[in-house]
């Protein structure tokens, strides 16, 4: 594997450590925190920084099964990032999370441990 593909793995890491506190954060308190929202930007900048290393260190193209997974976990974070700071512009800090938005992060935040779990295996595979 090369450097930069494990410096990925390393920052995709991070990411899933970040984006665990602000959804878990979240979840508990069905509140807008600035935890929350550090958390989880700070979470989403990982995950694309992950991505990118990850795509300049591998031999093969982006377009690959474990490629379009992760693409996926990180699209869904994409969206639940905005839909928590839309909250924010909109209600401000300590808002109650809607019904919806709460749903929404679960579902994305599961399914992004779903590919972060699936892409360690197809690397472990390999």
């Amino acid at each position: 594997m090369r450097t930069i593909s494990m410096i990925g793995a390393s920052i995709v890491t991070l990411a899933l450590i970040s984006y665990s506190i602000g959804i878990i954060t979240e979840q508990r308190k069905k509140k807008l925190t600035n935890k929350v929202l550090w958390f989880l930007s700070i979470g989403l900048l990982l995950d694309m920084s992950a991505t990118t290393c990850m795509i300049i260190g591998s031999s093969n193209t982006p377009f690959t099964f474990h490629g379009f997974i992760g693409y996926s976990g990180l699209i869904a974070m994409m969206i639940d990032l905005t839909l928590i700071w839309r909250l924010y512009i909109r209600n401000g800090i300590n808002s109650e999370v809607s019904k919806g938005v709460h749903l929404y992060s679960r579902f994305a935040y599961i399914w992004w441990v779903i590919v972060y779990i699936t892409g360690t295996l197809l690397i472990m595979v390999k």
